[in-house]
Formats: C-alpha cells, structure tokens, sequence
C-alpha cells in the first residue's frame, strides 16, 4: 500500500501552491531528484557517507531496564541519537547536498528550528565547501544558543527571524523567500517532510533509512514485526522515515506523538500552510495558530503531507504529550538506560512510557530515539529549577 496516489498527493494532501518563478525552479529540482535518487554512483556515494562519515546503521537496542520497569511489550530503541552531529537529520542533509553537488548549487539554504537540521546542514556544507546560511527564529535562538554556535563554529551563517512568533514556521517562511531571491545559484535544503513538491517525498526518501534498518533488524532479533512504531511528530521527517517501510505491513500501528499544545494531526484541518496542503492548526479566516512546544524542533502549526493522509485514513495513529509528561520521560530514559534523549524524542519515550504496560510481555514496541539531549540540557536544567 502506498499512500502517494499521484506525484506530489497524498489523497488530498500535498501537491506545490506556489508562484510560477518558484513552480520552475521546484520542477527543475523534481527532475534531478528522480534522475538520481536511483542511480548507482549516487547510492553508492549516500551509502559510503552513511557508513564511514554518519556511522550508520544505527543500532536498534535493547532498553532491557525500561522493558522491566513498565512490565508490557519489550522496548528497543532505535539510536538515531547516535548519528555524527546527534540526530537524524544528517540522513536527508546528506542526500539532499549530493543532489545540490551534482545540481551545481554553489550555496546552500536551510530552516532550523531546535538547531539540529541547521547543524547537520552546516557540516555537510564544511565538507563540501559550500556557502551556507541558515534561517532560525529569534525565540528558538535563545531556547537554543549551543546549536547556534555549533552552526557558526561550522562556519555557516545563522540569520534571526523576528517576524511573528520568531520560531520554526518563520523561519521556513524566510527560507522560501530567500529561495524565491536567489534560485539560480542557491538550493534550499529544507530539513522536514513538508512544503511543495518534491520536498516531502524526497525527505521521506532519505530518512527512509530509518525503517529500513529497524525492519531487517528487529526481524534478525525477534523473528518477526513489531506490534508499533513511535516516533514524534512536528513537521514529520523522522516519523515518515521510521513509518516508512511499515506503512504496508497493516499490522504494524504507526504511532506519531505530538505536543499537546502544537496538535496539528490531533486537532488540524485541511489547509494551506508553506505551498502545500495539509492538516493545519488554523483561524476561521485560513491563518494559522499560533503553537507551543518545549521541543523547538515540533513547534510547528502543520505537519506533513503523508502524515495528514496517515491520519485522515486511519493508517497512523496520532496523539498529544504534554510538557510535564515530556520532562518525565527525558529523566526516565537518562536514568533507567544511561540515555538522554532530545525533548523531541523524548515526547515518543513519554508515550511509550504509558502505551508499553496495556501491552504483553509477546509484543514489541520500537521507539525512535531521534536525537540526542545535549542540546536541551541547559534548557531542562532551568525547567526543573521552576518546577
């Protein structure tokens, strides 16, 4: 089963709302995508960086402590907090600048929002010795000024975004513009699985990796096919990347968890939101709300194209963590595994910590662990401190 029924859709989801410059520069992107997602000296140029610069594959282990302690399903964890840089935004960032190279781009465009996606992109423009610049909102560089300076270290510029709530969703909107400016030397290396066509496909390409993995592991394991997969949810790139490879096996549930004050899968409705259509948090009027979340990486009023088709189908299954539940997990996982897991993903720990026990001891729950919580430990240090 897929849920692509025609390039660009996802039922009603997706397709590329944008003006005619852009139209032709995505067209352009489109084309080169699909020549060479599938040659060979492509892949086999993704799978040496995969293997000798990211360390992949990540290992898919075993949380026997937590396992025990909650007394359901058996918990293994898939170690994208292991990757170089500390997430699974290297995965897509890696693909997407071997498709700039060979594109010819000479500069290199990017949003960030918990600063992840700007460090991935900015050390695989030091690699390749690409200008890079990196748009952030003013909110998410205070709530993130490790990862600002980790970006600039690396060499890229990081440029504040102060309009509206100076978080992710302006910043994706001053990438765009910047794009629309500057197509004919710049590639905009967009770090979730959302926007126009051929964005969400092409992110949902490279993170695939993810499940791939996870699916020949767990079945080398276990001998069989996990009862769930969790991951969290903002825009959606590392959850399309762990659902992918399951979406076909109906008996796997896929389990997207969102903050409960960003449900925009929970709670959204069709609308337009950056060139595409998806299920949005939005005003009578079409705009969209403003969101919250701890995690400045799921601070987002929309979310993917495939993931708003998962939902409304019935296929994926999408629920709310608050912050408190969020904190929680972030201590449990350090304490019971010896792993400090990012507030993102610790909103998939947070759910599993509470879906786990109503399971038997039979199933299996594999829960992505996308990055790690170097990131967040300031800000979390200043969260309990208040509590």
């Amino acid at each position: 089963m897929s849920t692509e029924q025609q390039a660009g859709y996802f039922g009603e989801f997706g397709g590329s709302q944008v003006p005619p410059s852009l139209q032709n520069v995505l067209d352009i992107l489109e084309e080169n995508f699909n020549r060479f997602k599938d040659d060979e000296d492509f892949k086999n140029e993704l799978d040496y960086y995969f293997r000798e610069y990211v360390g992949r594959q990540s290992p898919l282990y075993f949380a026997e402590n937590l396992t025990n302690r909650l007394g359901g399903a058996k918990i293994y964890l898939k170690r994208e907090d292991l990757n170089h840089t500390g997430s699974h935004k290297i995965n897509n960032v890696l693909g997407q600048i071997l498709l700039a190279k060979r594109m010819g781009a000479k500069r290199i465009i990017a949003e960030t929002g918990a600063g992840q996606h700007g460090v991935a992109t900015a050390t695989v423009c030091a690699m390749f010795n690409m200008e890079c610049v990196i748009y952030m909102g003013a909110e998410d560089i205070k709530r993130q000024a490790l990862n600002v300076f980790r970006i600039e270290l690396l060499g890229a510029k990081v440029v504040s975004v102060t309009e509206g709530q100076g978080r992710l969703k302006e910043a994706v909107d001053a990438a765009f513009a910047d794009l629309v400016e500057n197509y004919e030397n710049s590639f905009y290396l967009l770090g979730s699985a959302v926007g126009p066509h051929p964005f969400p496909t092409m992110v949902k390409h490279f993170q695939s990796v993810i499940s791939r993995e996870s699916r020949a592991q767990i079945l080398q394991k276990e001998g069989k096919l996990p009862t769930a997969v969790i991951a969290c949810v903002g825009g959606g790139s590392n959850a399309i990347g762990s659902f992918a490879e399951y979406i076909a096996d109906e008996d796997v549930r896929l389990i997207g968890v969102e903050p409960d004050q960003a449900p925009s899968l929970t709670e959204g409705t069709p609308g337009d939101l950056h060139g595409f259509r998806c299920l949005v948090l939005q005003d009578e009027a079409g705009n969209p709300q403003p969101t919250y979340s701890i995690a400045a990486g799921l601070d987002y009023p929309g979310a993917g194209p495939e993931h708003s088709q998962l939902k409304v189908s019935g296929r994926g299954e999408y629920v709310t963590i608050s912050n408190e539940e969020v904190l929680d997990a972030f201590m449990t996982l350090s304490k019971e595994e010896g792993i400090i897991p990012a507030l993102e993903s610790s909103h998939a720990v947070a759910y599993a910590l509470k879906f786990v026990p109503t399971l038997s001891k039979e199933d299996i729950v594999i829960v992505n662990i996308s990055g790690r919580g170097d990131k967040d430990v300031e800000q979390v240090y200043d969260m309990l401190a208040k509590r």
